[in-house]
Formats: C-alpha cells, sequence, structure tokens
C-alpha cells in the first residue's frame, strides 16, 4: 500500500494548487507565528470563531483554518496529512469493534508501517541512501545511490508520534476510538501544535473538542501573556544570541578562540532553549485564546540537577512519549541493569535520530544515553554511602550538580548544533585546549545581560509572584505593560533568523 503511494507523492509534490486555494489564505512559505501574516490569519479566525454561536461550527472553522494554514505551505501534503489522519480514524474505530486480537492487532500494524513508513520516506531515505553510499565508499567499493527527490514536511516527527500514541492507546483499550471523525481531525491538524508540536496526547485534547467554549477574560490574558513571553524569548533572546554569538562560531569554529567558542556553546544551550521553549509558549497561548489547553513542555530544564531530571523538565511531551511506548514496552527498568541500560540507550539513541536525519543527531541521542547510565550507577552508588548523599543534596552541592549537569548538556549541543563531525570536534578541542582566534562579534556583557534577564524570570514564575501581582494590577498599567514588552520585542530582534530551529525536525 505505502509502495503504491510513493510515486503519487512525487508527483503531488511537483504541483501547485495555489491557484485554486481561496484568495483569503496567506500564501507565504510558511506561517511563522512570530510574523504580520499569521498575525492577520489569527485575527480572522479568532474574531469569526467567537462570533459564531454554534459549537459544532467552532470546530469545523479551526479544522479548515488548519488545513489552510499547513496548505500555505504545501498544499498536497496538507491532503496527505488528512488522508493519513482519516486512515488512523477508520483503523482505531475498526479496532474498537473488533473481538479479535488477531485483527486488531493487524489493523495496529497497519497504521504504525503506514504513519512510519511515510515518516521514514520523507525524513530518512535519503539519509539511509547516503549511509549505505559513504559505507561502501569507506569499503573501497565504488557505489552510487541515487537520491530521491522529496520536501520534508514541517511537523511530520510531531503529528506521526500524535497518531501513533492515539492508535497504541485505542490498542491497549487505554482511550475508546473517537466516534467524530472532525473532533479526530482537529486532535490531529489543530494549527497551533501542528508544526512543532508539544507532542499531545488524545485523552488531554479530544475531550475538549466536546466542550462548549465560552468568552473568559481571565483567559484570553493569559493566552497574551503566553504569546508576547514566547515572541520575545524568541525574537529577543534566541535570535539575537544565535545571530552574534552562535552562527559565526558553528559555521566556522577554527577561526574563533577559545573564549568565544565557550561564550558560543553556552549561548546555544540559552537560543535552543528561548527557540523551542518560545515557540512552545506561542502555541500555549494562542491555543488559550481559543478555549484550549495544551501541556506544558518545558519546566526550566538548566536548573535540574542530574541528566534523567533534565529529561523530565526538556521537552516534557517528547520524553514521556519516549518513556510511554519505547522505553516501558522495551522492558523500562524492570529486568537486569545491563537490561535496563540498554533500553535506555536504545530509546536515547532513536531519540536522537527522530531529532533529525544526520549521524550527528544520533550521537547525540547516544550521548545523552551515557549520561543517563552514568547518572543511574552514581546514583546507586551515593545510596550506599550516606555522607556523600547528603552533600550533594545540601545547597552547595545542589548547585554544583546543576552546573555538572548543564556542562554535560552543553557538550551534547556541540553535536546537535553541529552539521559535521569535524566542525563539532573542533569546537570540543577549543573548549578544552585554548586556542587564539577572533572574538565575539559584540560584547560579551549582552549574553550575561541575557542570562541574567532568563534566571531572573524563571525566578519570578518559580515563586509565583507573577501570578501573585497579576490580578491585582489595574487593566491600564497591564496593557501599557504589554504594549511596552511588544515595542521592546520589535525593536531588539535582529533581521535575521525569524524561522524555528525544530521546525526542521
Amino acid at each position: 500500500m505505502l509502495a503504491g503511494l510513493i510515486p503519487f507523492i512525487d508527483q503531488l509534490q511537483n504541483i501547485s494548487l495555489k491557484s485554486y486555494l481561496p484568495s483569503w489564505i496567506p500564501k507565504p512559505e510558511t506561517l511563522l507565528f512570530c510574523s504580520l501574516p499569521f498575525a492577520a490569519f489569527f485575527s480572522c479566525v479568532f474574531i469569526v470563531y467567537w462570533l459564531l454561536p454554534w459549537k459544532r461550527a467552532r470546530v469545523y472553522l479551526l479544522l479548515a483554518a488548519s488545513f489552510a494554514f499547513y496548505a500555505c505551505w504545501n498544499e498536497w501534503l496538507a491532503i496527505l496529512i488528512t488522508f493519513t489522519t482519516m486512515l488512523d480514524y477508520f483503523l482505531a474505530r475498526a479496532m474498537e469493534g473488533s473481538a479479535s486480537d488477531l485483527r486488531r492487532k493487524g489493523m495496529l500494524i497497519l497504521s504504525l508501517v503506514v504513519n512510519l513508513g511515510l515518516l521514514c520516506y520523507f525524513k530518512y531515505a535519503n539519509f539511509f541512501l547516503r549511509s549505505v553510499e559513504d559505507a561502501c565508499h569507506a569499503a573501497g567499493w565504488s557505489a552510487s545511490m541515487p537520491l530521491l527527490q522529496v520536501i520534508l514536511p514541517f511537523g511530520i516527527s510531531f503529528y506521526t508520534f500524535e497518531a501513533i500514541n492515539y492508535t497504541i492507546d485505542v490498542y491497549r483499550r487505554k482511550v475508546p476510538a473517537e466516534r467524530n471523525l472532525a473532533n479526530f481531525m482537529l486532535f490531529i491538524l489543530f494549527f497551533p501544535h501542528l508544526i512543532a508540536g508539544p507532542i499531545v496526547r488524545s485523552r488531554d485534547f479530544l475531550p475538549q473538542t466536546r466542550r462548549t467554549k465560552r468568552w473568559n477574560w481571565a483567559r484570553m490574558e493569559l493566552g497574551v501573556q503566553f504569546f508576547l513571553m514566547g515572541m520575545f524569548k524568541k525574537l529577543v533572546i534566541a535570535d539575537r544570541l544565535g545571530e552574534y554569538f552562535v552562527k559565526p562560531v558553528f559555521d566556522d569554529p577554527s577561526q574563533f578562540s577559545s573564549t568565544a567558542t565557550w561564550l558560543a556553546v553556552v549561548a546555544y544551550a540559552l537560543q535552543i532553549y528561548g527557540d523551542f521553549s518560545g515557540y512552545t509558549d506561542m502555541a500555549l497561548g494562542t491555543a488559550h485564546l481559543l478555549g484550549y489547553k495544551l501541556a506544558q513542555n518545558f519546566n526550566m530544564p538548566y536548573f535540574a540537577a542530574n541528566v534523567s531530571e533534565f529529561w523530565r523538565r526538556w521537552h516534557i511531551s517528547l520524553s514521556s512519549w519516549l518513556r510511554d511506548y519505547l522505553f516501558i514496552p522495551l522492558g523500562g527498568s524492570r529486568g537486569s541493569n545491563w537490561q535496563t541500560n540498554r533500553n535506555l540507550m536504545i530509546t536515547m539513541a532513536l531519540g536522537g535520530l527522530w531529532h533529525g536525519a544526520s549521524w550527528t543527531f544520533i550521537v547525540w541521542g547516544i550521548l545523552h544515553g551515557l549520561f543517563l547510565i552514568v547518572h543511574r550507577g552514581f546514583r546507586d552508588f551515593c545510596k550506599t554511602r550516606p555522607r556523600l548523599d547528603f552533600a550533594l543534596q545540601s545547597p552547595p552541592g545542589t548547585v554544583l550538580c546543576v552546573l555538572a549537569t548543564f556542562l554535560s548538556v552543553c557538550v551534547g549541543w556541540v553535536f546537535f548544533g553541529s552539521k559535521t563531525f569535524a566542525g563539532a570536534a573542533t569546537i570540543l578541542h577549543r573548549m578544552v585546549v585554548p586556542h587564539a582566534g577572533q572574538g565575539v562579534l559584540i560584547a560579551k556583557s549582552s549574553l550575561w545581560a541575557t542570562i541574567a534577564v532568563l534566571i531572573i524570570c524563571h525566578f519570578v514564575a518559580q515563586r509565583g509572584w507573577w501570578t501573585k501581582l497579576a490580578p491585582r494590577l489595574p487593566a491600564p498599567a497591564l496593557g501599557f505593560g504589554y504594549a511596552v514588552l511588544l515595542s521592546l520585542t520589535l525593536v531588539l530582534a535582529p533581521d535575521s533568523g525569524k524561522a524555528f530551529i525544530y521546525f526542521q525536525f
């Protein structure tokens, strides 16, 4: 079935449908959350959505808007995701209605084959072909693999995992199969989380499609807060750090000094956090403005005291998905230490591959697998030594653990952000061995100021001060504050770097 779809998919990607789309649909390559086309698009959807008095009409409006949102980038791939979504819907209905375990398992396998097959075709086919060709050349054989002319659909890794968690949960009888096709399609296509998550669970989202949405000023204000905060993280923190600290060094690390290299690595850690958590905040804010709630995806990950805790705080929707649908089915931690470590390594290596079709991503995943294995061993070691365990849990010990964890994560980010192993090796070498070279493009104080702003904002959020203060402020003061934040964001945002890092996944 999948093999028969491939020629059809190749033809679809070369056909333009834009002339047949309604004129109100924006036509940029993609609708970025921090762009004016998206502001116009969302404003139209928002106004019509809250003017509609019928619950079902609002669902259909969001479904049409979500299709248009994806179609403005590639219309035929929007049709493809619609087809796979409908297939999963009917397979889940059939699974629920079948009493035969064999038939139910067969339908689950069919869903997995189609979803994972399309993911592998679009995202990994050329990667595996190049890897085979490189392996042949390394062995001294002459080989030339024909590369496929495919376009990587934005968000395919995210919506594929959402479809898989739904069909597996229906197969396990943890959730009932959705009876309403429009509700299920909105679960997959809902545009705030369609491109870069968070990865939504059906048990969390589908009940929301059946609830009546009522206008709520407090929720609207919360949505605006989330969106402005995410926009500030993305444009002011992530894009500025990427433009002035990260990109020059990661593009050509051999030209820069060790000091500049260290600053670039720390800046990249902050950039990818600001970029991805900023997108998540904007997605959460957009969803709140439409009466929906998406899952939290970040919880101050760089304050984690160990790598295991880091993964409970970073990209929470992905790490919980990998735990529930990969690590635990592999055996989890129920077996011996060797089996648990094996399961951790497989899970993290595949998690690295999920992020991108490159060996640098796989090595990043393997490295985090090693970090988790070392942490498990060190944790067991400390349990037999109460004094050491107590010292590490004291305030100075906790600070030391947080710094060690952050350093480990930064070493991993070197492979994540480098396009080649040679570039990653150069960066790591200059981090360890002092080298002379160029400095950073702007004053180092701007990096420290950014770090200070992030720490203060996280401290205020963690203490709950803002949630206590905001309701007491008069509306004009809040409005003025939001206007100032928006103005600063637009003024301080660099001219380049608007695309989100996680769009490529």
